[in-house]
């Protein structure tokens, strides 16, 4: 498992790339499905905070197998997460 400061990075850096995408969406495209992008947006950025709340609060502290089943789901959610924004933006992109 990587530190907490190494999985905060990744999430910032995920949730920057999906942001990016989905502002160069914008860009090209003008106000075509322009809430749809902003939507992916505010999800992608709620999902941030819940995961770096996740991420400096973990619930068994003691128990080092649970504090790494914590971190490695976190590790999961934040990439579905991704992998469900990117979808969303390739749906809206084809439309």
């Amino acid at each position: 498992m990587a530190n907490k400061r190494n999985l905060k990075k990744d999430v910032d850096f995920l949730v920057s790339e999906v942001v990016s995408d989905c502002y160069t969406f914008m860009l090209i495209n003008g106000d075509k499905n322009r809430d749809k992008a902003l939507s992916i947006i505010e999800g992608m950025l709620e999902k941030r905070n819940e995961l770096i709340t996740r991420i400096n609060n973990p619930e068994n502290k003691e128990d080092s197998k649970a504090i790494k089943a914590h971190y490695k789901a976190i590790q999961q959610d934040l990439m579905i997460a991704v992998d469900d924004c990117f979808t969303k933006l390739s749906e809206i992109t084809k439309g």
